[in-house]
């Protein structure tokens, strides 16, 4: 049998199908954005609604598109861990907040033994 490396064993197993969201994007969903569109926030968002050409053949798709209550347009990258968050996804957000005037965040889970909730970072 083969070890893993520590990084390899924290890469997804496989792909959803576009459009489907994994139980990180649903949480993220459940926990931040539909309380926020509730309480008069956020205006609108959606789940993977476009993408953003970064390079040549080289793409970058946000998990949300969120509208924020002063108008702002900003595109939220949800991650189960910060460690999940590998060179070349860091890479393409940075690219894609270089070249478009939204607000890029990056959202990680807390985990419940340290309080829960959510972590984000802008890029």
């Amino acid at each position: 049998m083969i070890a893993l490396k520590p990084s390899m064993r924290m890469r997804a197993l496989g792909r959803l199908k576009q459009g489907e969201r994994n139980k990180t994007e649903i949480a993220y969903e459940d926990d931040v954005l539909k309380p926020a569109m509730q309480a008069g926030e956020v205006l609108w968002y959606a789940f993977e609604p476009w993408k953003i050409r970064i390079g040549k053949n080289c793409f970058y798709t946000p998990d949300y598109a969120v509208l924020s209550r002063n108008g702002q347009l900003e595109c939220h990258e949800v991650k189960g861990h910060p460690r999940i968050f590998m060179d070349d996804a860091k890479v393409k957000v940075r690219a894609a907040s270089a070249v478009m005037p939204f607000r890029f965040l990056v959202a990680f889970p807390i985990p419940k033994n340290e309080g829960g909730g959510w972590r984000t970072v802008e890029y």
